[in-house]
């Protein structure tokens, strides 16, 4: 089993950066692998089961349930559906904190997932690198959170 962790530190408020995270369909608004994104069957994209379908820059298609979102806690969990990628098994988590010291959000993402045998480390640079270092970037730099 691979196992992915990564955390940042974001130069914004704790409640800024979960407004733009907890939206479960937005990530086509801020991550540059996403190219649209909708639920399915029109549910709100807050909804513990909702499915966000959505279609990355290169065309391919994934599929991602929301399996819990806690507004308390700033967390939120999900799980891959379909994918043309072979991450079986793939869960992940987000948390953010507050950094009181000048008051900055610290965002944990990790995943669990396997692989086809002798894919592990091609998969795991994939999904750390274009994934979940280009989305902490793509946060770091969007304008919801200028100051």
């Amino acid at each position: 089993m691979v196992r992915i962790v990564k955390s940042t530190i974001i130069d914004a408020p704790v409640d800024r950066v979960w407004a733009l995270l907890r939206d479960f369909n937005g990530h086509d608004q801020w991550h540059p692998a996403v190219k649209i994104s909708a639920i399915e069957r029109h549910l709100p994209s807050d909804v513990v089961g909702c499915v966000r379908r959505f279609q990355l820059q290169d065309g391919s298609e994934l599929r991602e349930l929301l399996l819990s979102l806690s507004d308390l806690e700033m967390t939120f969990s999900y799980c891959l559906l379909d994918t043309p990628v072979p991450l079986l098994n793939y869960v992940a988590h987000v948390r953010l904190l507050p950094v009181t010291d000048g008051n900055r959000t610290f965002w944990h993402w990790q995943c669990s997932f396997t692989t086809p045998a002798g894919r592990e480390q091609e998969l795991a640079k994939m999904v750390g690198e274009q994934i979940y270092e280009a989305g902490f970037e793509a946060i770091r730099n969007h304008e919801a959170l200028a100051a």
